[in-house]
């Protein structure tokens, strides 16, 4: 399936792009040589980003030279990149997919668009073309399914098994495992050093340090537009240090009792035939959910949000009967949820800033039908301030912001109002490190004077921020813990537990 790629290598000299008076890269020289996985570390608005769609055609640079074996090249757009073997997998799953088409459609979507397959053909030879592709990265969906009932980890499986379609020589992959369970990213792995093998280079972008020291040959560290640090051994406390200014065990928080009960589930059950469980969230504590992906964490959320109703059992907020039927009656009665696919279900890209942060309480900002633009303005420069958003104006669309900086805002949104029960699902997808503590700061400094509920399937990112760690096991309720007094052995082995052997984890 990979053609052998000796001594093929992609170097960016002197390279500069500013938007407006906004210089994200000031003069990046980098070399992605073949057959090397190379790391790239940033912080939150460091450049990523930018650096990424410069490399893959989708933004030109503005100085500054991109070499192929030695030769410059100039794309005016992706296909050309991608013509050239330089193809990204890239952070927002939906941008690599087609969501109306189905898998098989998808993994041949370009062959289908230049003729390669010829005229007319069957769905038959589609799968039968399009299912080795899937197998090498473990998608194990039947090939006429369509993209939009998969789930984002096979969304993001899916656009990874498309990208080797290109046979790339530079595969771009920004945050790829955000979405993976364990044994899907060491699937991904596994990929990506069989790559390596026959000679393709990787640029690999993640906030995961454990997937860094797993693949990383080489570490390149991005900070305010500019490499600050190339390592041939990863170090990665140094890389750290490097990309945010600080180390990483510079970075700590008190651990807090909860006070008064906000929230309470009296014998609930996520799924029909399993275990109930009592639950009670509490003012003031930040109360993280963890466990595999299919532990059914995501669960409690859509039930207490009104998405999804309780196999069984009763919920109470503030003593009283809790039933939302829908969302909005959720944030009526005061329970708010950042949700854990800010591209499709948290952000209008296309709107403002300002119009984003308002978009749930425009009643706030109006009379007699008329909002106060002043007022929308003020609330909303207040609350990026808070939040530690970068960003040039309220004004510019919500797409020119980073992903880090996209969630501060998602977060910032819902901190406007007074809440009884915060919800967020995977916060810290996709963030780096250091816009991961930012969040962290923020919803501690805000969380006295309510409850609230995190799901964190990284049990790294969960501890970070977690007064109280619950682990969750096939839609139960397995564990229960106050951080600082934790056995990671026991969490980790109430996490892997089988089925047969919950009930025993449970005595």
């Amino acid at each position: 399936m990979f053609r052998r790629l000796d001594g093929v290598s992609l170097e960016l000299q002197n390279t500069t792009k500013a938007f407006g008076p906004h210089r994200v890269l000031k003069g990046v020289n980098l070399q992605l040589p073949a057959g090397k996985v190379t790391a790239l570390m940033g912080a939150n608005g460091a450049g990523k980003s930018t650096l990424v769609k410069v490399l893959c055609g989708v933004h030109r640079a503005d100085a500054g030279s991109l070499l192929i074996d030695g030769r410059p090249v100039v794309f005016q757009d992706p296909r050309q990149a991608n013509a050239a073997g330089i193809v990204t997998v890239h952070q927002h799953i939906n941008d690599n997919v087609v969501l109306s088409l189905t898998v098989a459609e998808n993994l041949l979507l370009d062959r289908l668009s230049d003729g390669r397959l010829g005229g007319l053909i069957g769905r038959r030879r589609l799968a039968e073309q399009a299912r080795p592709l899937a197998e090498a990265v473990g998608l194990a969906v039947p090939m006429d399914t369509q993209v939009a009932d998969l789930s984002q980890a096979e969304r993001q499986l899916l656009a990874i098994a498309r990208s080797l379609a290109h046979q790339p020589r530079l595969l771009i992959l920004d945050e790829p495992t955000s979405t993976l369970s364990d044994t899907e990213a060491e699937r991904l792995f596994v990929l990506v050093e069989r790559l390596r093998a026959e000679g393709t280079g990787v640029l690999y972008i993640s906030h995961r340090l454990s997937d860094i020291r797993r693949l990383a040959d080489r570490v390149v560290a991005l900070r305010d537009g500019v490499i600050v640090l190339e390592q041939e051994t990863p170090d990665l406390p140094g890389a750290v240090q490097a990309m945010l200014g600080h180390g990483l065990g510079e970075v700590t928080h008190d651990y807090r009792l909860g006070g008064r009960e906000r929230f309470r589930l009296q014998q609930a059950q996520l799924a029909d035939h399993v275990r109930p469980f009592n639950l009670s969230l509490h003012e003031g504590e930040i109360t993280v959910a963890t466990g595999l992906l299919s532990s059914g964490a995501m669960g409690l959320l859509q039930a207490i949000y009104g998405l999804a109703p309780l196999a069984s059992g009763t919920m109470y907020k503030d003593d009283r009967p809790w039933r939302p039927d829908s969302p909005a009656a959720a944030i009526k009665g005061g329970v708010f949820m950042v949700q854990e696919d800010r591209a499709s279900a948290g952000i209008i890209p296309g709107f403002t800033l300002r119009h984003n942060l308002s978009l749930p309480f425009l009643s706030r900002f109006s009379r007699f039908g008329l909002i106060d633009r002043r007022q929308e303005a003020d609330s909303a420069k207040h609350h990026l301030a808070q939040a530690g958003v970068k960003y040039q104006s309220d004004l510019q669309p919500m797409s020119a912001l980073s992903g880090g900086n996209q969630q501060k805002l998602m977060l910032a949104r819902w901190l406007q109002e007074p809440s009884s029960l915060l919800l967020l699902a995977e916060p810290f997808q996709g963030v780096d490190i250091g816009a991961r503590r930012d969040i962290a700061r923020l919803l501690r400094s805000t969380a006295d004077k309510r409850a609230t509920l995190v799901v964190c399937t990284d049990l790294e990112e969960a501890l970070e921020l977690a007064d109280r760690l619950l682990v969750f096991n096939h839609h139960q309720l397995v564990g229960d813990h106050r951080v600082e007094q934790l056995n990671m052995e026991q969490v980790l082995q109430q996490i892997a537990a089988l089925p047969e052997h919950i009930d025993e984890e449970l005595k």
